[in-house]
């Protein structure tokens, strides 16, 4: 039977036409009782999972549970209504033994009792749980929706510098969608249980009416035993179903109201609300100095105030700090003899090609045992980059530094500190990427990877900042996109002999004849990696290696200098250079310059000579000329790439790379031929 309903999805079919038969069949009782205990235990069941679920998303599919068990007990209320005006003239069981217990059991007997307990569950459920848990579903679905923009910059921001990958980029995507999608339906599904609360006092108002005119009138009963026969099962009827309604109530609200964490709501509360004993030993105080007052009752206030007392010790003894016993005892210290050894060359440590200095505040973020998700970051930031560039990046060794200020970390490449910051660890950074809409309390700052500015603020404020505009990260992340755009600019500094090594081997498993012929035969193993270090430190990933050598090898006959061994590669690369650049895009705009400043940088050029040869007067014009186009380029959104003939092309990649200019200088030989060339700025020399 389940394997059918499975098979073919006849379950919500089954569930809507169960609700119809409820609304239009007069319903026995006894199956009228199964349906209320079902209703009752259904309700259960949904607190039950909304108080376990670590996270709203856990219980996405709630609005759409909360809609269905609103329609059934709407649909039961119909039934027993049906059932209560027919069967109410006999009294006690005769609309089922639920609505009998909860009206006479549950009240009393008492129909006024019962009257004031239900119109007491309305106000909660209608005033106090429904009202604030619609007004906080309105409220996240609208602050849900305006910071979509800021999530799904900040999951580019985590994929670009390789703290993620593409999976989980497109399953945190999919969270945001959902989570956005959940505050929706919610805040729709709150206008069903409001409604349901409405409906709830309608019908309790025209049973009893319709009570009193069907007892009085058809069945001839006096004022006084329809009274009570037909408001204690109208009663008994009603908080029947107000109970499940009220508990659907809390769950709607505890979804709305709670924080997605890795713990359930009880393991929140107890490590929130019990974690400072002093919040227990306060209130034991009170309790106490209360139960001492004349008159008050002491047993009761010195009771609790003793258990609080209890409680608060116990949890301070928990928190003290383990102190290590000594392993001797006062006056048992043994002298060790002086016989450490000479110092030797193991006692030399190597320099570090990766380093990373933390101050003492910053260690909670690379310590795991403090869920500090640091070391996790850097290791996704290595594996990308070696993706990328075609090589293994070292690995970072990480240590504590008592000389750094507590917030502040320095970035070291072979000892030597290439970079430094402050963050602090217990904030976010909100940063202003040009084009934001209102401004943040906070601490002022940088982004320590591109320089823009930005704000420290509190991680309460996140979601105001993500709607203003603001790309919001934490202080891990910080480090790592930081550490991410300083390996960029120092891979080739990061490339040695072992790493091209490295790399020669694992070619050599696919292609040995090459490796024979290429090393020593075409070059050295120190020109190799001279080679491909150029080609790192002009942005040029050597994944391609097989390209690479095979090209060496092909200028080594030709009895090439290392400046045309160099073009011979880059020639062989062309496709590759072009598409990081450019893309997939059929037309390429290009800046050259006039033929007049070409003859002036051949004659500065001569031989193999640097870019310092240029006059200074004309270097500094070039200069500017430069940094001219490259403004107009970014401005159109689009590359600044200068185009020169190949001898000018190395001299020109010095002079910019000098100058700290963003721009791709390339020859016209590294283009492929199925690409076209548009030429939207010419520099002159004396511009």
């Amino acid at each position: 039977m389940a394997a059918m309903l499975r098979q073919f999805n006849l379950s919500v079919p089954i569930v809507l036409l169960t609700i119809l038969a409820l609304m239009t069949l007069r319903v026995p009782v006894i199956l009228l009782d199964l349906a209320f205990t079902f209703n009752i235990a259904l309700a259960v069941v949904v607190l039950l999972v909304s108080v376990y679920a670590r996270r709203p998303l856990d219980f996405a599919a709630f609005p759409t549970i909360l809609l269905v068990v609103t329609l059934l007990r709407l649909a039961l209320n119909v039934a027993s209504t049906r059932v209560v005006l027919l069967e109410g003239h006999a009294g006690g069981a005769s609309a089922g033994q639920v609505i009998q217990s909860f009206g006479e059991v549950v009240v009393g007997g008492n129909y006024v009792v019962g009257l004031v307990v239900f119109i007491i569950l309305v106000i909660i459920n209608f005033v106090v749980v429904t009202k604030g848990a619609g007004r906080i579903s309105e409220v996240s679905a609208r602050f849900t929706l305006d910071a979509m923009p800021g999530k799904q910059m900040a999951i580019d921001a985590d994929l670009n510098s390789g703290i993620i990958d593409q999976d989980e980029a497109r399953i945190r995507r999919e969270d945001v969608s959902a989570e956005a999608d959940f505050y929706g339906s919610m805040d729709g599904a709150s206008k069903f249980v409001r409604g349901d609360a409405v409906a709830g006092i309608l019908i309790l108002l025209i049973n009893i009416l319709g009570g009193f005119a069907i007892g009085m009138a058809q069945h001839g009963l006096p004022f006084s035993v329809a009274l009570e026969n037909y408001t204690l099962l109208t009663i008994g009827d009603g908080l029947v179903a107000q109970i499940p309604s009220l508990l659907l109530s809390t769950a709607a609200a505890m979804m709305v109201t709670r924080v997605s964490g890795e713990s359930d709501m009880r393991d929140q509360v107890m490590n929130q609300m019990f974690l400072d004993p002093r919040a227990l030993g306060v209130a034991a105080g009170i309790l106490i100095i209360l139960g001492l007052i004349p008159g008050m009752p002491h047993f009761v206030f010195l009771g609790l105030g003793g258990a609080a007392a209890y409680g608060a010790w116990r949890i301070s003894q928990r928190q003290a700090p383990q102190t290590p016993s000594d392993s001797a005892t006062d006056g048992e210290v043994e002298l060790q003899e002086e016989t450490e050894p000479d110092l030797g060359w193991d006692d030399l440590s190597p320099v570090d090609p990766l380093g990373l200095e933390v101050g003492y505040r910053l260690i909670p973020l690379v310590d795991s045992k403090q869920t500090g998700d640091l070391l996790k970051r850097i290791r996704g930031v290595r594996k990308k980059l070696s993706q990328e560039l075609g090589f293994l990046i070292p690995t970072v060794h990480i240590r504590d530094n008592l000389d750094l200020l507590p917030n502040s970390y320095r970035v070291t490449l072979m000892g030597v500190t290439i970079a430094e910051a402050d963050i602090y660890p217990d904030k976010w950074l909100a940063i202003d990427p040009g084009e934001t809409f209102g401004k943040l309390d906070g601490i002022p700052g940088q982004d320590p990877a591109f320089g823009l500015d930005a704000i420290w603020i509190e991680e309460a404020q996140k979601e105001h900042a993500q709607t203003l505009g603001y790309t919001v990260v934490d202080a891990s992340t910080v480090v790592a996109t930081h550490l991410n755009r300083l390996l960029q600019e120092h891979a080739y500094e990061l490339l040695g002999h072992d790493e091209t090594q490295q790399l020669l081997d694992a070619l050599g498993d696919i292609s040995p004849k090459l490796v024979e012929q290429l090393i020593p035969g075409s070059c050295s193993l120190s020109d190799f990696v001279n080679i491909l270090q150029q080609l790192l430190q002009e942005k040029i990933p050597i994944r391609d290696i097989r390209t690479i050598g095979q090209a060496v090898v092909t200028a080594a006959a030709q009895s090439a200098t290392p400046e045309q061994r160099l073009a011979t590669v880059r020639h062989a690369l062309g496709r590759l250079i072009v598409h990081n650049i450019y893309g997939n895009a059929p037309s390429l705009d290009v800046i050259t310059l006039e033929p007049e400043l070409e003859q002036l940088l051949m004659q500065a050029r001569g031989t193999e000579t640097t870019a310092a040869s240029i006059e200074p007067g004309l270097a500094e014009r070039l200069q500017e000329s430069v940094a001219s186009a490259v403004d107009r380029q970014e401005i159109a959104g689009k590359p600044a790439v200068l185009l020169v003939s190949n001898a000018l092309r190395v001299l020109l990649a010095r002079f910019v790379r000098a100058s700290r200019h963003l721009v791709h200088v390339l020859a016209y030989e590294e283009i492929p031929d199925n690409k076209q060339i548009t030429v939207v700025s010419t520099i002159g020399g004396g511009t």
